[in-house]
């Protein structure tokens, strides 16, 4: 019996962060033995943040190289960049024809950005439909995904529904999986982990970065428990192993910050060391995802050909 298949990406759009790692890239790593896994760069995603040729450049081969360290390999995942498969783009056109404006109206990603009053560009209107194209040209199973992102794999649920019914049984219909404990990694400050809010801890941090950030943690005084300390603690020990350290420690937050920043630099450390390594062998890294892209290339251009087929545009 065929494997399931697993899609998901990453926006080059800078480092990552834990909570990308625990939001999201942890479940690649530990799905990619039990499924087919597709994993891609999503560069023409980050195109609605980053619009330098240099800088993309760089966060590219900085997933890349975020990727083999994290323990994708190369021989069970097929790691690919979204921009050198012309049928994401492609498809997604096809479902603009079918998608109305107020339907994409009620993406978060939208109503935010229109909350903010910023001028939206259409790509960030359109970011939706791009992503189910993402996701529908590979047969997808399973989308591992930050709980941010399961408005996205609903709609791609939608869309694909939508065009069987137009055209005929095309796509199957995607179902996200969300890490319930880690359905949203805390900040520094007590909000979401995000670049944008300033409040994370970088996936790769130096010893004496992982220090900055743990020290600047937010902690409440009125508790023995320091919520914010714990929260992040919690992801890296189990409840049980962090209880009778915590219990021992009560109202000490100094000494329950310093065995954070401990547990912390003992998970970072071999992943950090391991992209070390990779950063020394540059073409080897680009030649795993040329080689990925070859393959993702043959699966999507096999749908996007039916795909075709079903709307009348083939004449043989």
């Amino acid at each position: 019996m065929s494997k399931k298949i697993m899609l998901s990406g990453v926006k080059p759009t800078g480092a990552p962060h834990i909570g990308n790692y625990f939001g999201a890239m942890r479940q690649f790593v530990e799905m990619q033995k039990d499924y087919e896994a597709f994993v891609m760069i999503a560069d023409y995603h980050a195109l609605n943040f980053i619009q330098n040729k240099e800088e993309m450049q760089a966060n590219i081969l900085g997933v890349l190289l975020d990727y083999l360290a994290i323990g994708l390999d190369p021989k069970q995942v097929t790691i690919f960049k979204q921009s050198d498969i012309s049928p994401h783009t492609e498809l997604a056109w096809v479902f603009d024809t079918l998608v109305t404006m107020p339907y994409l109206m009620r993406a978060h990603a939208f109503k935010d950005a229109e909350a903010k009053n910023k001028e939206i560009n259409v790509g960030t209107f359109n970011y939706p439909v791009l992503m189910a194209a993402d996701i529908l040209l590979y047969n997808t199973d399973i989308v591992p995904v930050g709980k941010d992102q399961q408005q996205h794999v609903e709609i791609a649920r939608d869309i694909a529904q939508k065009f069987n019914n137009t055209f005929g049984e095309t796509f199957k219909l995607p179902e996200h999986k969300i890490l319930a404990d880690v359905s949203t990694v805390p900040g520094t400050d007590g909000q979401k982990m995000s670049k944008s809010y300033g409040n994370t801890i970088p996936l790769f941090a130096e010893y004496e970065e992982i220090k900055k950030c743990v020290m600047s943690i937010v902690t409440d005084s009125s508790g023995d428990v320091p919520t914010n300390v714990y929260a992040i603690h919690k992801l890296i020990r189990s409840e049980d192993e962090l209880k009778e350290l915590y219990e021992t420690n009560k109202g000490k937050y100094k000494i329950l910050k310093e065995a954070l920043i401990e547990d912390l630099e003992k998970f970072i450390a071999p992943m950090r060391e391991k992209r070390k390594e990779f950063e020394q062998d540059i073409p080897k890294a680009l030649q795993i995802l040329n080689e990925g892209g070859g393959k993702a290339k043959l699966v999507a251009s096999k749908k996007m050909k039916e795909v075709k087929d079903k709307l009348g545009v083939n004449l043989n």
